[in-house]
């Protein structure tokens, strides 16, 4: 999201988004974003009762198992819209969709609601919540999904294992929210370089060399939070990392060079 709001020249902490599904995901998305900045009441988030509001007596019932939800009903939707998920679209300028895998849960119909260059992560798998022909045809600028066969493929596995990397080699007590956020952006500081664009707006999954830049921005951050317990330069967080990959693929390739294991197509 960082990556697109700077293709449509929109600051991420000034945009309207809306959370489509408020599942684990989500959850975790809208805590992020917050942590990053962005104004709780400039988030919408939709379920499968429609819009999340202070008046959600189904949510507030069950407050006590679903405490973020509930939280999220108090924090956000600082218009007070209600009613159905549809209603959420109108002049936002991103959407975030963590719900079913079923391409007609989003309608093209909503994205023309939205506000100009809207952004779509269709995040569903195996099949994403609209097309991206489809999202593309209503006017969205920028579409996401979780598969490798449209572009901006949105992957956990861009982040995990030079975040991993990073907390382990540092030693972090835990995983803070600074952590995740520098992460982020070591990832758009690769695609920068690489050439941000529309279609290209992370490292793609064969750049492994992104796993060490993330290892050593989660790493340094730990270090300047005062979390790590054994405090390394980022210089040398991003050795260590590039040095263990580079291992790893090295025995992958003997493997593959003795027929223990098949070639990768």
């Amino acid at each position: 999201m960082l990556a697109a709001a700077e293709v449509v020249g929109k600051p991420l902490d000034k945009i309207r988004i809306v959370l489509f599904g408020v599942g684990a995901a989500n959850v975790a998305t809208y805590r992020l974003l917050i942590a990053y900045g962005v104004d709780p009441k400039a988030i919408i988030a939709c379920d499968t009762g429609g819009i999340l509001h202070p008046a959600r007596s189904d949510i507030e019932r069950q407050q006590a198992q679903f405490a973020d939800k509930w939280r999220i009903c108090l924090e956000s939707n600082g218009d007070n819209r209600r009613g159905a998920s549809e209603l959420a679209f109108k002049d936002a300028d991103a959407c975030i969709a963590f719900s079913r895998p079923e391409p007609d849960v989003i309608r093209p119909g909503w994205i023309r609601t939205m506000a100009r260059d809207p952004i779509v992560f269709a995040c569903a798998k195996p099949a994403p919540e609209i097309w991206p022909d489809a999202a593309r045809s209503a006017g969205a600028r920028i579409v996401a999904t979780g598969r490798s066969d449209f572009p901006n493929q949105l992957n956990n596995s861009l982040v995990f294992p030079g975040l991993f990397r990073g907390v382990l080699d540092v030693r972090a007590r835990t995983i803070s929210n600074n952590m995740a956020i520098a992460a982020a952006e070591e990832l758009v500081a690769f695609a920068r370089r690489r050439g941000l664009s529309a279609d290209q707006l992370l490292p793609l999954m064969t750049d492994w060399t992104a796993a060490a830049g993330v290892a050593a921005a989660a790493g340094a951050a730990a270090v300047a939070e005062g979390l790590a317990r054994n405090p390394l330069k980022r210089e040398q967080l991003e050795r260590l990392a590039l040095d263990a990959i580079g291992q790893s693929r090295a025995a992958v390739a003997q493997l593959i060079e003795a027929g223990l294991i098949a070639r990768p197509p």
